[in-house]
C-alpha cells in the first residue's frame, strides 16, 4: 500500500489570496519545513456561502489562478480541493479532520482566527486546537490582519475592484490583481486604428472589474511580461451591443497569440469608459493612456 504523503495544510477558500491569507500561508510553509513535510492548501471546489447561504459569489479569481497565485507568490504546488456539497456539508468536524489526516496525510493544520467547518459551521479553530492536541498534531491559528483602516478581507477586496480601486486592492492582496483568459479573435477594430488588442474572455463566475480603462502587465504563456493597457466595458464608441468586453493592448509587442491563454494583472485604474466622437479621437486617447501604462507598468 502506497504511503500517503504527509502534510501541513492550510485549510480556507482562499478567494483573492490577500495579506491576511499570505499569514497563514507562509505559517504552513515554516511549519512544514520544521516538520520535514510538503506544506499543502486544502480549499473547497466551490465558495461555501453559495450552498451554505444561498447567495451567488462573484469569485476574485477561478481555481486556475488561485493555484497561480499560490505558486507565484507563495511557492506552494500542492493543491488539494475538497468537494463541497449537500452531503460533505452536513459531515462532522471531527470526521472531517479524520479525513484530512487519512487521505491527505496531514500532520498540522493553519487556520484563520475565524475559520468554521464541519456540519452548521461547528467546527472552529478552538476545537481544532484542541482535537489536534490529543493527537500529537500541530496547529497554529493565525489572527486577523489589518491595512489601509480595517480588518483585511476577500469582502472587502471584492468591493475595491468593482470600484475600480484596484491599487487598493492591489494593497490589500499583497500582489496585483489578475485575471487570466484564452485570446479569441475579436472585432479588429484597435487593429484598424494601429492598435491591436488581445479580446479576453473570463469564467462567468469571475467579478469583472468596474467599466473603464487601466495599466496593467501581461503574463505570456511563456513567462514574458509586458505592459498593456485594458479596457473593460462594452465599446460604447462601436456601438456597444456585445455584452461586456475584455480588450488589451499590449505595449511594444508585435505577434498573433490566439488561442493562448494569458494573465492580466491589474495596475491602476486610468479613466471610466465613454464614448469618443470618431476613431480617431480614440486612437489619441489611446496613444494617451499607452503612455501611462508604460510609466506605471515599466514596460
Amino acid at each position: 500500500m502506497e504511503q500517503t504523503e504527509k502534510t501541513v495544510l492550510a485549510l480556507g477558500f482562499f478567494d483573492g489570496i490577500h495579506i491576511g491569507h499570505g499569514a497563514l500561508l507562509r505559517r504552513a510553509k515554516e511549519r512544514a519545513e520544521a516538520l520535514g513535510v510538503t506544506p499543502a492548501v486544502l480549499t473547497f471546489d466551490v465558495h461555501p456561502d453559495i450552498l451554505v447561504k444561498g447567495v451567488p459569489v462573484a469569485l476574485i479569481n477561478n481555481a486556475a489562478d488561485r493555484a497561480l497565485i499560490l505558486a507565484r507568490y507563495f511557492g506552494i504546488t500542492k493543491i488539494l480541493y475538497f468537494p463541497f456539497n449537500n452531503e460533505t456539508a452536513r459531515t462532522p468536524w471531527q470526521d472531517f479532520l479524520d479525513r484530512m489526516v487519512e487521505e491527505h496525510g496531514a500532520v498540522g493544520f493553519v487556520v484563520g482566527h475565524d475559520f468554521r467547518f464541519g456540519d452548521r459551521g461547528m467546527g472552529n479553530p478552538e476545537k481544532l486546537r484542541g482535537w489536534c492536541e490529543a493527537r500529537g498534531l500541530s496547529c497554529d491559528v493565525i489572527p486577523a490582519v489589518s491595512a489601509l483602516g480595517g480588518v483585511v478581507s476577500s469582502t472587502r477586496i471584492r468591493a475595491l475592484i468593482q470600484d475600480g480601486q484596484v491599487e487598493q486592492a492591489d494593497q490589500l492582496l499583497g500582489h496585483p490583481h489578475l485575471l487570466s483568459g484564452t485570446v479569441l479573435h475579436g472585432f479588429r477594430n484597435g487593429r484598424a486604428m494601429e492598435f491591436p488588442t488581445l479580446n479576453l474572455r473570463f469564467d462567468r463566475d469571475v467579478l469583472v472589474p468596474r467599466h473603464g480603462v487601466y495599466a496593467t502587465r501581461v503574463l505570456l504563456a511563456d513567462g514574458t511580461e509586458l505592459g498593456g493597457v485594458t479596457n473593460v466595458g462594452v465599446r460604447p464608441t462601436f456601438g456597444g451591443e456585445d455584452g461586456v468586453t475584455v480588450e488589451t493592448h499590449l505595449l511594444h509587442f508585435h505577434g498573433d497569440l490566439y488561442g493562448q491563454t494569458v494573465t492580466v494583472e491589474f495596475l491602476a485604474f486610468l479613466r471610466p469608459e465613454r464614448s469618443f466622437d470618431s476613431p480617431e479621437a480614440l486612437k489619441e486617447q489611446i496613444r494617451q493612456d499607452a503612455a501611462k501604462a508604460e510609466e506605471i507598468a515599466g514596460a
